[in-house]
């Protein structure tokens, strides 16, 4: 059998890298060809040119390479027609994947055509399905409610689980040696701050979410607070954050990180994915998200539902309390932290969306990843 695979970002080569390897589990002897990152290289793959060329945001950044990117979208469709694979698997990064797949398609119309990870039509542009449907046949969901819109569409989709049920967490013990190092009481209140991975989310939460935790620490003087980063950014965070009054624990490597989250009492966050990394390590959150006034003036008119948060999303709550927009105050959030650190009902009521958002995502069950590799199997008859 021969696929071929194409991941655009981290994050996707993530997904490849699980889904190589349940394919590989369930049917040994794939030929693989396709453009990937470390995780998928590490189950086979040699990719066609870097993945990171790929690894580009935005308008400023895309336009200076917009010639090179083209040709690279048509030497891929050109090798998924020299391959004439069983299948094509686009993994999210579609304005890349999608353009390929239909370049492909082109030229082989019986090409079947599967996309991992289905685009937030629920959140808004749900013209994006209808879209993606010319030149997809099946799509790999991370949530439970997307099935219905991708197969409103025309196109074929099964809920696969999502990746963060099966991250490897930090245990008690971890989270002990973490305060210890640290030199964190056992009864002091640890909170994250989480303000983005990107520059331009951290520049603009940075200061409002620093402001809000120097309230915090007002009401709770033994507060303590960690934030985590990733490698783009870090250097930007430790000088930011080094003129803050109370400067926080900045972590940078995977360890220190998840044992940040196994300690911490209380998660002030961007909204992103990372609610559902909260979820799944069982700390209690407050969202705080705001945009430049042009951007969240856009962005306001077009959303079509009334909470970002994954967590409510997929719980059908409004339990995790948002500051969105003109709301992202730093008064108000710290209030709600407050409320959240001091009252065991809310903090349970938390506890128990998290318990039943993490089931629907498949904690407990079969890996994401090998869930996804019998859906394509099951797809393109091979069982």
């Amino acid at each position: 059998m021969r696929i071929f695979v194409i991941a655009g970002e981290a994050s996707g080569d993530k997904l490849g890298g699980a889904l190589m390897a349940g394919l590989s589990e369930l049917a040994p002897g794939i030929e693989w060809r396709g453009v990937g990152g470390e995780e998928m290289s590490g189950q086979g793959l040699d990719s066609l040119f870097p993945m990171e060329e790929l690894s580009v945001m935005g308008l400023m950044e895309v336009l200076p390479k917009y010639r090179h990117l083209k040709r690279r979208i048509s030497e891929t469709a050109e090798a998924v027609v020299a391959l004439a694979p069983d299948a094509l698997i686009t993994i999210d990064s579609p304005d890349f994947c999608l353009r390929v797949a239909r370049l492909a398609k082109e030229k082989r119309p019986d090409l079947k055509v599967i996309h991992y990870v289905a685009p937030s039509v629920w959140a808004w542009r749900p013209g994006r399905a209808a879209k993606m449907a010319q030149v997809v046949d099946h799509v790999l969901a991370l949530l439970p409610f997307e099935p219905p819109y991708m197969e409103a569409a025309g196109m074929s989709c099964d809920f696969v689980g999502h990746p963060v049920v099966a991250e490897p967490r930090a245990d008690q013990a971890d989270a002990a040696t973490f305060r210890e190092t640290h030199m964190i009481g056992e009864d002091q209140p640890l909170a994250l701050c989480l303000p983005g991975s990107r520059r331009g989310e951290v520049k603009r939460l940075g200061p409002r979410f620093d402001e809000a935790l120097m309230q915090l620490r007002d009401r709770e003087p033994g507060l303590r607070v960690v934030l985590p980063t990733v490698r783009g950014v870090a250097p930007m965070v430790r000088e930011m954050t080094a003129r803050w009054p109370v400067a926080p624990i900045v972590v940078e490597n995977t360890e220190d990180k998840r044992a940040a989250f196994a300690a911490a009492d209380i998660a002030l966050a961007a909204s992103g994915t990372v609610s559902l990394e909260l979820a799944a390590n069982r700390v209690p959150m407050v969202i705080a998200y705001d945009a430049n006034f042009i951007s969240w003036h856009v962005i306001s008119r077009m959303l079509k539902i009334d909470t970002v948060t994954l967590v409510n999303l997929v719980s059908d709550t409004r339990v995790i309390p948002e500051f969105l927009g003109p709301e992202c105050k730093p008064r108000a959030i710290s209030a709600k932290m407050l409320e959240l650190l001091e009252d065991d009902d809310s903090r349970s009521e938390q506890f128990a969306v998290m318990e039943e958002v993490m089931q629907r995502l498949g904690e407990g069950g079969e890996p994401p990843g090998l869930r996804a590799a019998r859906s394509v199997l099951e797809f393109i008859g091979r069982v």
